[in-house]
């Protein structure tokens, strides 16, 4: 990816009733010359039963998670694997997915140009955070003169604003056909999906707080898997560990390679 200058697909998630936020991002994209392509956003509790099950798994739930998720958290993930569909059918190496609850902080061309001619292959970039939260970070390269390409100790939650490759997306549709989790817990599990996650900062687009999500909400329960959970913590702390820790590695080594 070597081009300046040359937008790739921007697909902004986005419910049909919700006017109002297509208009208020397609405005702030334009202010910046950039244009997107709005993707309907599923609404969970539109679906019916067999719909909900196409790809959603109780039993993998079952066996991965701590509640049952909820209508909001399928309709997102349902939404998520459209926006995956079309970057991998697509002919750009890559497209950026936003939900419709964003703002733009940063220059977003700037970190297009940027994604543009990274020097080293990735898989998914983030490139806002969740909320206004921070995570601490595991390495950081920078890769522009205003960008750092950044490992986090853990994926950062939430997928507001994301850029994708084409053979991620493949990717992730192959490892969601069933899944159990809300759909950004599934892209912190990466190493079972073997799509690596890492995060330009700072992030050039931001979650506008005045909204409430409408396709993402997360469902607190009290579920009776108290004990289920903290094994999942557990083995998934380990499991993250062990798998920054060689991403650290492989960034470290790409980055040496190619620096004189």
């Amino acid at each position: 990816m070597s081009e300046t200058n040359s937008q790739p697909p921007i697909y902004l998630i986005n419910l049909d009733k919700c006017t109002e936020r297509l208009n208020n991002c397609t405005s702030r994209l334009n202010e910046q010359n950039l244009t997107l392509t709005r993707l309907s956003a599923v609404y969970g509790s539109d679906l019916s039963e067999a719909a909900k099950q196409k790809h959603y798994s109780t039993p993998l739930n079952h066996e991965q998670y701590h509640h049952a998720l909820s209508d909001c958290e399928i309709g997102c993930y349902l939404s998520h694997r459209k926006a995956w569909e079309k970057i991998a059918s697509g002919d750009a190496p890559y497209g950026i997915v936003l939900e419709d609850d964003i703002k733009l902080v940063g220059d977003l061309n700037l970190a297009i140009d940027t994604l543009n001619n990274l020097p080293i292959d990735w898989d998914v970039i983030k490139l806002s955070a969740y909320k206004d939260r921070q995570r601490k970070e595991a390495f950081s390269v920078k890769v522009s003169h205003e960008f750092n390409l950044t490992v986090h100790t853990k994926p950062m939650t939430g997928c507001a604003a994301s850029a994708i490759t084409k053979e991620a997306a493949k990717k992730l549709l192959q490892s969601s056909e069933s899944f159990g989790r809300p759909v950004d817990v599934d892209i912190q599990h990466f190493w079972e999906t073997g799509v690596n996650v890492l995060s330009l900062l700072p992030y050039p687009v931001a979650q506008d707080l005045s909204y409430q999500s409408t396709i993402a909400d997360r469902k607190v329960e009290k579920s009776g898997r108290f004990w289920h959970r903290k094994r999942q913590q557990l083995t998934s702390y380990f499991l993250n560990k062990k798998a920054v820790a060689q991403q650290v590695a492989n960034l470290k080594k790409a980055v040496d390679q190619i620096q004189p």
